[in-house]
């Protein structure tokens, strides 16, 4: 496909709409966190679109795509499984946020440190980014982001856990240089899976019984 501002701006604008109807058919506050990941990852799109109309370069827009890009989502997405799994996954469940935890800050600290650039080339972006020790950095990135969605327990975020190492296994053999571009492209894609996935936690008899509970008139 074609990737430009328009592109972004009408993914980003579809998958911000379903991360808001994630949020408002989520009942559990534990919920939460991963309900709220399509709604960052469209926004995500959306600040892509920007870098893209400003023709790349280092201005705000860049900034603020990286900074989601790098030290949120590899902190969100463990934290956000973690307290939503089962408690007899969440032990496990520790060693990615572990690793995001260390993996995001030391992102942060290059990100503070080191400018960052975008650059169009042809249909996509590159964005540039001075990190060192690279290789051990993209490990704990991927493993705090799809290794909590596998090691999660939950049959569905197991299923978008697969898509997103399918489509960085892609990104990474067609667009080398454009990976961090192409792989949140298609992560934000993926995300709306997880309009399957509230809607499956709101029908679960957990939800049921709790509702019950509240209202004994009923």
């Amino acid at each position: 496909m074609c990737w430009s501002a328009t592109a972004d701006l009408t993914a980003g604008t579809a998958i911000t709409a379903v991360g808001i109807v994630c949020l408002a058919r989520t009942r559990r506050a534990r919920d939460l966190p991963v309900a709220a990941l399509p709604l960052i990852l469209g926004a995500h799109q959306l600040v892509e679109a920007a870098v893209w109309r400003s023709g790349g370069g280092c201005g705000p827009a860049t900034t603020a795509w990286a900074v989601i890009a790098l030290p949120l989502l590899p902190v969100w997405v463990p934290f956000g499984v973690l307290i939503a799994a089962a408690a007899a996954f969440r032990p496990r469940l520790w060693w990615p946020l572990a690793a995001g935890l260390a993996t995001g800050a030391y992102l942060a600290y290059c990100l503070a440190t080191r400018p960052v650039s975008a650059e169009v080339r042809g249909h996509v972006l590159g964005y540039g980014v001075d990190v060192p020790w690279m290789a051990p950095a993209l490990a704990g990135y991927l493993f705090a982001t799809l290794g909590s969605l596998s090691l999660s327990g939950d049959r569905l975020l197991r299923r978008l856990g697969a898509l997103m190492a399918a489509g960085a296994v892609v990104c990474a053999a067609l667009w080398r240089l454009e990976f961090a571009s192409t792989w949140c492209a298609f992560a934000a894609a993926s995300s709306t899976l997880i309009l399957v996935w509230t809607g499956r936690r709101e029908s679960s008899p957990s939800v049921h019984k709790a509702i019950a509970q509240r209202s004994p008139g009923l």
